[in-house]
């Protein structure tokens, strides 16, 4: 195994198969401020790193190459030693080959050889998976390893805290490895010599978001005009190039006897008018709304390994809710809740959410099928309280549907999501000055607050809790004014 810089690894011939030009910046501009990891990706990578690591505890008496990403020479003789040896499994096992640089996640001695076992933090095996393991398996033959099997080791999600006897699923992918790894010596001779010229001209396309999106999308997609056809309500992307080879480039340009749903033809409507299009069905809409009103919004966390009892991998968690209840005579009371510590806050939410909701005839949420789900969950978790919560579910309305249903604003651009809809609404509420301003940022946050508070000091922690809560009380503070700007459209 050579001690050598390699212009490809892994990763880089997977986003080769993306595309190209994506590989091409990778290899040549690999200190792109495209390729430093935002909050999302870091977290995601986080993720990644700790299934691995209860991954090898499956796997009794391997060890561990734990030395730099980079420090080839040293990874690859420590790799060599440990085989030699006979250690039992191997983490991280690395080797080159053709000018690729691997690490396998957990190489397993067997009797006739070795079996490659590739760890992902999915609940599945993905299609995209199979290139990923066909690579390696290229690789350590080359270096002449017997692989006599290959297998996708996952999360399971029939798991469920606290026992994680069953965390994972191995799923063989030997046979169908094994004739994706034929394509393997092409895939890495046509990058070779890519990289040697420059950058390829690669069109746009559905590989620009699949199975990863393109750090660099915004060098390759030119600037679209504002009211381009794409932002039309579920508009699919051959309906799009339909259009623009006819002509039509932006909403304004088409015209009526251009066929269009019900919602896309508002759209189309309220664009070319420049006004706010309201459908007269809205006024008996409203109707459901009976004061006193309950507005809630929860914020979750999603672990890959639960840790809370009864919950699986990736179970949607509620640690937070804002609650605002709207009287009949149209005063308004506050109620938020967020979990502190690592503690199962399921229980004490519920409590809480329940007394907020007490006295509402009508309990509002945005997109209410989220926040159903999670009151049934927690109502099938504790019993004793599920009456009350189940009744909580009997009173949900949804918004959503209202404004999609009924109306439409220039500036949703094709999105009824409460970040386009209510700055177009009431713009007096943007998210623009939060420090948490969606919901994949308060995810984040909210692990980070629970299960990082060693790395938090007071007063880090209490900005924290701050920004938590002012995020989670514009949310249902907006669905307040939301409701009052739709029925003073009638007034």
């Amino acid at each position: 195994m050579p001690a050598q810089p390699h212009r490809l690894s892994k990763s880089r011939v997977l986003a080769g198969l993306q595309c190209h030009k994506l590989v091409w910046w990778m290899v040549h501009e690999p200190s792109a401020p495209e390729l430093q990891p935002d909050a999302t990706t870091q977290a995601v990578m986080d993720r990644g790193t700790r299934v691995g690591e209860l991954a090898r505890s499956q796997f009794p008496g391997g060890v561990l190459i734990d030395l730099p990403y980079d420090a080839y020479s040293e990874r690859f003789a420590r790799t060599n030693e440990l085989l030699q040896h006979g250690a039992p499994a191997v983490y991280e096992a690395s080797f080159s080959a053709d000018g690729v640089y691997t690490a396998v996640d957990i190489l397993k001695r067997e009797e006739r050889g070795f079996r490659l076992i590739e760890v992902k933090s999915t609940t599945s095996v993905k299609e995209h998976h199979v290139p990923d393991v066909a690579v390696q398996a290229h690789v350590l033959r080359q270096n002449g390893l017997e692989v006599i099997g290959a297998e996708l080791m996952h999360l399971n999600r029939e798991c469920a805290y606290p026992d994680l006897s069953n965390l994972f699923v191995r799923s063989d992918v030997s046979e169908i490895v094994q004739a994706a790894e034929k394509n393997v010596p092409t895939w890495i001779a046509e990058q070779l010599d890519m990289l040697e010229g420059p950058l390829p001209d690669v069109a746009i396309g559905p590989h620009c978001s699949a199975p990863y999106a393109c750090p660099f999308m915004s060098r390759c997609w030119p600037s679209l005009p504002p009211h381009h056809v794409s932002t039309l309500y579920r508009m699919k992307r051959q309906r799009v190039l339909d259009l623009d080879e006819q002509g039509y480039r932006t909403i304004y340009e088409l015209p009526e006897d251009v066929p269009l749903a019900a919602i896309a033809d508002r759209q189309r409507r309220a664009v070319q008018e420049d006004r706010i299009i309201v459908a007269a069905t809205l006024a008996k809409a409203l109707e459901i709304f009976v004061p006193p009103i309950a507005f809630i919004d929860f914020e979750t966390l999603c672990l890959a390994v639960p840790v809370w009892n009864g919950c699986h991998p990736y179970d949607q968690v509620p640690v937070q809710f804002s609650c605002h209840v709207q009287d009949t005579d149209g005063s308004v009371a506050h109620h938020e809740w967020l979990a502190e510590g690592r503690e199962d806050p399921r229980l004490q939410l519920a409590a809480s959410l329940i007394k907020a909701c007490a006295s509402a005839r009508t309990v509002v949420a945005y997109n209410a099928g989220f926040e159903r789900k999670r009151i049934e969950e927690m109502a099938a978790a504790f019993p004793t309280l599920a009456p009350q919560l189940l009744s909580m579910t009997a009173r949900l309305v949804d918004l959503l549907p209202i404004v999609r249903n009924h109306v439409y604003h220039p500036q949703f651009d094709g999105s009824f999501s409460l970040k386009k809809v209510l700055p177009a609404l009431v713009p007096e509420l943007s998210y623009d000055g939060l420090a948490i301003a969606e919901g994949v940022t308060a995810s984040i946050e909210l692990e980070r607050l629970m299960f990082s508070g060693d790395g938090l000091d007071a007063e880090a922690t209490k900005q924290l809790r701050s920004d938590l809560l002012r995020y989670c009380h514009q949310d249902t503070w907006g669905l307040v004014k939301l409701l009052e700007f739709l029925r003073h459209l009638f007034v």
